[in-house]
C-alpha cells in the first residue's frame, strides 16, 4: 500500500506577540502602524500604512500614482496573468522614504539620473498586521516586480501568477514562523481587512519585507503609494549610489546597500539566493578558480541575467553558451531534470565546468587561456581579467 500524505491543517489562531511598542488599533482612514524590525531577522525600516492621498496645494486631495520601472513593461494583472521572465535586474540599494511619506515623481527621475543608475522601480508599501503581527509589505506589479527578485524565486512563474490573481506572498521565513499554509485563507489588517489567500512562499532579497502584494490589493489596504524605491547600478560602487540616493531623498530616509553582508538573503534550501551567490558555489566546483572570475564573465556576456537572448553569433543564456558547446559541458545545477542553458542555476555550473575543462582552476597563463577559449580575443580576456580584480577588490 502506498504512503497517505495527510492535507495540511487548517490554519491556527497564532498569539499576538510582544513587540515592545503597543500597536494603535486600525481605524478605517488608516492610522500608522510602525514596525522596525522583520519577520527575517534583518532590522530594516518603519513604514506606515495610511490614506493613500495627498493634499494639493488647494488642499483637495491628489493621487500620488505609483511609478513603474523605465522602459516597457507588460502589465496582465488585471487578467490574473503575469508576462513571462525576460530578464534579471539585481537591486543594489532600497531606500524607504523619510516618515513614510511618498517619494516624488521628481526625486525618482533624480534617483535614475544619477552616475551608472540604469533601473529604478518604485513601490507602495507600508506595514499590516498578519496572525498577530506587524510585517513590512510591498505592493508591486508582479510581471515587472519578479524580475527584482532572487533568480530562484523569479523564475517561480506560480508564485507570480498568485500574487497577480490578489493572493498574498511572504518570505520563507515568514510563511514558516507565523505557520501559512498555501491555499488557505487569512486576514489581513491594515485600513480595511480582507481574507487573502497564501499563494506562495520564496526568498524575496529585501531586508525587512516579508509580505507582497498586487497593486489593486495594496490600494485597498491603504498602502503608502511610492514609499520605496529599488535601485539597480551595474558597475557602480554602492556606497556612492547609497549617498547619491540619499543626498536625493534627504534626511530620515532609510537606504540599504544590499551588497552588505549583512543584508544577504538566506537561500531556500540551501540554494544559492542571487548571482553573487551563484557564482560563488560555482566556483567550488573548480579547486583553484576564484568566484570574480565567473562574476566578470557574467557581467559582460550578459550583465548578470539582463540580457540573457540569443546574440548575432547565436549564443544563449546568462552565460551566452552556443548550443553546440552547451551539449557538451551543460550542468543540471538545480536538480530538476533539465540543464536548461536559459536558467542561471545551470548556466553558472556549466560555465565553471566549461573553464574547469581548460585549465582556468590551475591559474596564470592556463586562466588566461581558459578564459580565451570562452571567447576567441585578448580584448575579451583582459576584459575579463580587469573585472575580476576590480570585484575581488570591492567584496574582499
Amino acid at each position: 500500500m502506498g504512503l497517505v500524505v495527510a492535507p495540511p491543517s487548517p490554519p491556527r489562531k497564532q498569539p499576538k506577540v510582544k513587540t515592545g511598542r503597543r500597536l494603535a488599533p486600525l481605524a478605517a482612514a488608516g492610522l500608522a502602524l510602525l514596525v522596525a524590525g522583520s519577520l527575517g531577522g534583518g532590522v530594516y525600516a518603519a513604514i506606515d500604512t495610511r490614506d493613500d492621498t495627498r493634499r494639493s496645494a488647494s488642499g483637495t486631495p491628489s493621487e500620488v500614482p505609483p511609478t513603474a520601472p523605465p522602459g516597457p513593461v507588460t502589465n496582465v494583472a488585471d487578467a490574473g496573468q503575469i508576462a513571462p521572465l525576460r530578464r534579471v535586474v539585481p537591486p543594489d540599494v532600497l531606500a524607504v522614504s523619510g516618515g513614510g511619506g511618498s517619494i516624488t515623481p521628481s526625486q525618482i527621475t533624480k534617483i535614475s539620473k544619477l552616475a551608472k543608475v540604469r533601473d529604478v522601480v518604485a513601490v507602495a508599501g507600508g506595514a499590516v498586521q498578519l496572525q498577530g503581527r506587524a510585517i513590512n509589505t510591498f505592493a508591486v506589479d508582479p510581471s515587472s516586480f519578479r524580475s527584482w527578485t532572487p533568480p530562484g524565486t523569479a523564475k517561480k512563474t506560480e508564485l507570480w501568477a498568485a500574487l497577480a490573481a490578489d493572493q498574498f506572498v511572504v518570505s520563507s521565513s515568514a510563511a514558516e514562523q507565523l505557520q501559512l499554509a498555501r491555499g488557505f485563507q487569512y486576514p489581513i489588517v491594515a485600513r480595511t481587512m480582507p481574507n487573502l489567500t497564501m499563494g506562495g512562499s520564496g526568498t524575496l532579497g529585501l531586508p525587512g519585507i516579508d509580505l507582497l502584494v498586487s497593486r489593486k490589493t495594496g490600494t485597498d489596504l491603504g498602502l503608502v503609494p511610492n514609499v520605496a524605491v529599488m535601485v539597480n547600478a551595474p558597475g557602480a560602487d554602492p556606497a556612492k549610489v547609497v549617498k547619491g540616493v540619499s543626498k536625493v531623498l534627504g534626511t530620515g530616509a532609510n537606504v540599504v546597500n544590499l551588497h552588505e553582508q549583512k543584508y544577504q538573503a538566506p537561500a531556500d534550501g540551501g540554494r544559492p539566493g542571487s548571482y553573487m551567490d551563484l557564482y560563488r558555489q560555482a566556483a567550488t566546483t573548480c579547486p583553484g578558480l576564484s568566484w570574480t572570475v565567473l562574476a566578470a564573465i557574467g557581467q559582460v556576456e550578459s550583465d548578470h541575467g539582463r540580457n540573457a537572448g540569443r546574440s548575432s553569433a547565436g549564443a544563449l543564456g546568462p552565460m551566452q553558451f552556443m548550443p553546440a558547446t552547451w551539449k557538451a559541458y551543460g550542468v543540471d545545477g538545480d536538480r530538476d531534470g533539465k540543464a536548461d542553458i536559459m536558467n542561471p542555476y545551470d548556466a553558472v555550473p556549466g560555465a565553471a565546468k566549461y573553464l574547469c575543462a581548460n585549465g582556468a582552476g590551475k591559474g596564470g597563463k592556463q586562466l588566461y587561456r581558459a578564459i580565451w577559449h570562452y571567447n576567441h580575443a585578448d580584448w575579451y580576456v583582459q576584459k575579463v581579467l580587469a573585472l575580476a580584480k576590480a570585484y575581488a577588490a570591492r567584496y574582499r
